[in-house]
C-alpha cells in the first residue's frame, strides 16, 4: 500500500493525497459534562485550574464507562490539588461529584449513575488560605573531612515571609544540588526534605537537607556510536582531562563543541552513576552521525535586485575527523530576463577542525565570480587560507590570508588587479538568537593590509560594526534593534583600490530603499565607491502574535572619498516597515522601504524578501 504524503505552511496543506480515516473508538463511551467553581474570585487561578483538568479539557472524548470517567475523575483530583500546593494553597480541598453522588461514593459503588446523560460532573474547589513561608533552614552534610555546614535559604529562593510556592522548594533543591556539583560533588543529591503547614498560622516550615557525596575527578573517558568519526578524535575534541576535577561545566562546553562540528545527529554526555575504585568518575560519549552528504539551497528576491538563488553540495566527515569538503554556486541578480545583468559565483571550501587544539579550525577557500552592481562590473579568481579561533562561546577570532585577481570596470575605467592581503577579524557575539535576537550585542572588527601587484598599490582595509539589541517589556513582545558600522581604506589614490573592494551604501543589509551599492561619490553621475562609509540602522520590533509580528525602520548612510567618514556630508536616509512570520526555522521577512533622497538608478521604493531579521 503506497503513503500519500503531504506538507503544510501557513497552515494549508499541499499534495495531500486521499488518506484513511482513522477512527479511535472507545468501547462502551460513556458522555458527561463538566464544570468547575473556584472559591476566592481569582480568574487566574481559576483559568490555570481549567486548563489543567482533564474532565473539562477532554469533554468531548468520553472515556470508557464507568472505569473510565471514575479514572479520569481521580487523576483530575491528585492533578488539581497539585496545582494548588504550587500556588502556595495548602489548606485547599478538591471534591468531585458524579452524578449527584461524590466520588468517594463512586469509587466504594465502582459505577456511576447513567439515569441522567450526559452524565452531570461538578468539580468545586476551595482554595483555603494563602500560606508563607515560616522557619526555612538549609544544611550541606558532611562529607570527607569537609564539616557540616549552614547555607543561606535566601540565596536559594526561601524568604520567610514570602508566598510559600511549592515550585520554590522544588527549585531551590535543583539549585543547591547543581551547586554542590558545580563545586566537584557529582553525587550531590538532597537526602532529607522536611515540610510542615500549620494551618492555623496559614505558614510552612522548611528544612532541607543536602548530601554531596565525595568529591570526584573524571575517570576514564569513552565513545559509542562512532562510525566513520574516529573516537580519538571525538576525545581530543570533547576536552574532558582523566584525573581532572570533575567539573558540569566542562561537560556542557563538550557535549556543544562536539554538536557544532556539525556531523551529529544527536550528542549526549553520560555521567556514570558511580565512582571507580580510584574515585574518578567515568564518562561516557554517546553520538549519532549524521549523513555524510548533503545538498542544500535558498533563495531571495527584491524588487530592485531581482531573483537570487543558492546552492551547494557538502562531504562531511571527509577523513574522519569532522572535515567538510563544500561546493557552493550562486546567481544573482536576475531581472526581467537580462542575463547580462546577472551576477555568480563559484567556490569549494574545506575546513578542518581541531588543528591546534579542539577550539581552532582551518579553511581554505578556491573560487571565481561576476560581481554586476549598477556602479561596477568585476570577474576575479580569488583563494583564501583562514585559521579560525573560539576561546569561548562568545569570542571568536580569525587570522589568513587571500589573493584575487581580477578585471573590473566602472565610471573611471577598465583595469586590472592583483591583490595579496593578510588579515585578521575579531567578533563579540552575546545575542540570545541568530536568527531572531532579542536581547545582547554583537562587535566585529576586520583589518587588512594588502599590497597590489597590478597597480604597485600599498592600502589597508578597516571595517567595524557593532549591533544591539533591547527587549523593551521583558517578553520580547517589543524589541529595539539598532546597528552601526563603518570602514576605511588607507590608500594614496582610490583607482588603486579596485572597484569591488571599495565601499558603497544601499540595499538590503544596508541602506534599504537605495539600490544596491548606489550610494557613494560619484563621476558624471556615476558611483565610483569611497575610502569609508558609515551606516546606522534602528528597528522597532513588535511580535504580535505567537505566528506574527510588524516593524517599522530607519537607515541612514554614506560613503566618502576621504579616508575616514566627513560628517559633514549628507546621510542617505530610507524608511520602511515590514512584516514578520515566525517559523520553525526562523522568521520570514518582508520589508518595503521608500528613499528619501533618490538619485540615478534608485527606485522610488524597494521590496525586500527573506529569512532572518535584517540584523
Amino acid at each position: 500500500m503506497s503513503s500519500a504524503q503531504a506538507f503544510e505552511i501557513f497552515g494549508y496543506k499541499f499534495f495531500e493525497g486521499d488518506q484513511p480515516e482513522v477512527v479511535n473508538q472507545v468501547p462502551d463511551p460513556l458522555p458527561y459534562t463538566a464544570t468547575i467553581t473556584v472559591s476566592g474570585g481569582d480568574k487566574d487561578l481559576e483559568k490555570a485550574l481549567m486548563e489543567t483538568s482533564q474532565l473539562i479539557q477532554q469533554e468531548d472524548t468520553p472515556p470508557s464507562g464507568s472505569p473510565g470517567l471514575i479514572s479520569r475523575a481521580l487523576g483530575d483530583q491528585q492533578q488539581l490539588i497539585a496545582l494548588l500546593y504550587v500556588k502556595g494553597l495548602y489548606g485547599g480541598t478538591v471534591n468531585i461529584d458524579i452524578a449527584g453522588k461524590s466520588l468517594e461514593t463512586a469509587v466504594e459503588a465502582g459505577e456511576v449513575s447513567r439515569r441522567v446523560t450526559p452524565v452531570p460532573v461538578v468539580i468545586r474547589v476551595e482554595t483555603g488560605p494563602q500560606f508563607h513561608f515560616g522557619t526555612v533552614s538549609v544544611r550541606r552534610q558532611a562529607s570527607d573531612g569537609v564539616p557540616a555546614e549552614t547555607l543561606d535559604p535566601a540565596k536559594y529562593g526561601l524568604v520567610t515571609g514570602e508566598p510559600a510556592l511549592s515550585d520554590k522548594i522544588l527549585q531551590a533543591e535543583s539549585r543547591i544540588v547543581s551547586d554542590l556539583k558545580d563545586q566537584g560533588y557529582p553525587l550531590a543529591k538532597i537526602a532529607d526534605r522536611s515540610v510542615v503547614a500549620d494551618h492555623a498560622t496559614s505558614r510552612l516550615d522548611v528544612a532541607i537537607s543536602a548530601n554531596p557525596g565525595p568529591p570526584a575527578t573524571f575517570g576514564h573517558v569513552t565513545v559509542q556510536g562512532a562510525k566513520r568519526t574516529k573516537v580519538d578524535f571525538i576525545i581530543r575534541q570533547a576536552e574532558i582531562e582523566p584525573g581532572s576535577r570533575y567539573d558540569p561545566e566542562i561537560l556542557r562546553r563538550a557535549a556543544k563543541r562536539l554538536r557544532d562540528l556539525g556531523i551529529f545527529a544527536s550528542v549526549r554526555v553520560i555521567e556514570a552513576d558511580r565512582l571507580d575504585t580510584g574515585g574518578s568518575l567515568p564518562i561516557m560519549i554517546e553520538v549519532s552521525e549524521r549523513k555524510r552528504h548533503v545538498i542544500g539551497g535558498g533563495g531571495t528576491i527584491s524588487s530592485v535586485d531581482g531573483l537570487g538563488l543558492e546552492a551547494y553540495w557538502r562531504h562531511r566527515n571527509l577523513f574522519g575527523e569532522g572535515e567538510t569538503l563544500s561546493l557552493e554556486g550562486s546567481v544573482g541578480r536576475i531581472i526581467n530576463g537580462d542575463y547580462g545583468a546577472m551576477e555568480y559565483s563559484g567556490q569549494v571550501v574545506f575546513t578542518k577542525p581541531g588543528v591546534f587544539g579542539p577550539a581552532t579550525s582551518f579553511s581554505a577557500t578556491l573560487g571565481a565570480k561576476r560581481e554586476n552592481p549598477e556602479t561596477y562590473e568585476s570577474r576575479s579568481v580569488y583563494g583564501s587560507m583562514k585559521l579560525t579561533n573560539r576561546p569561548t562561546d562568545k569570542l571568536t577570532y580569525d587570522v589568513g590570508t587571500e589573493v584575487e585577481y581580477s578585471r573590473e570596470s566602472d565610471a573611471l575605467g577598465t583595469g586590472h588587479y592583483a591583490l595579496f592581503g593578510v588579515f585578521g577579524n575579531i567578533t563579540y557575539d552575546s545575542r540570545d538568537s541568530i536568527v531572531n535576537p532579542t536581547r545582547g550585542f554583537r562587535a566585529t572588527l576586520h583589518a587588512e593590509p594588502a599590497y597590489d601587484a597590478e597597480t604597485g598599490g600599498v592600502m589597508g582595509f578597516t571595517k567595524a560594526s557593532l549591533s544591539t539589541y533591547w527587549s523593551l517589556n521583558g517578553s520580547d513582545r517589543f524589541v529595539l534593534a539598532n546597528r552601526i558600522a563603518g570602514g576605511s581604506i588607507i590608500s594614496p589614490h582610490l583607482a588603486d583600490i579596485a572597484p569591488s573592494r571599495r565601499y558603497y551604501v544601499g540595499g538590503g543589509g544596508s541602506v534599504r530603499g537605495y539600490a544596491y551599492r548606489n550610494v557613494g561619490p560619484r563621476v558624471a553621475g556615476e558611483v565610483i565607491g569611497g575610502r569609508s562609509f558609515f551606516e546606522t540602522s534602528t528597528e522597532i520590533r513588535t511580535r504580535i502574535t505567537e505566528t506574527f509580528g510588524v516593524v517599522g525602520f530607519v537607515d541612514a548612510g554614506a560613503a566618502y572619498n576621504s579616508q575616514f567618514p566627513d560628517f559633514s556630508e549628507e546621510l542617505k536616509v530610507g524608511v520602511g516597515a515590514g512584516l514578520r512570520y515566525f517559523s520553525p526555522i526562523g522568521p520570514l521577512r518582508l520589508d518595503v522601504a521608500v528613499p528619501l533622497s533618490p538619485e540615478k538608478n534608485d527606485p522610488n521604493f524597494a521590496v525586500y524578501v527573506g529569512l532572518s531579521q535584517a540584523f
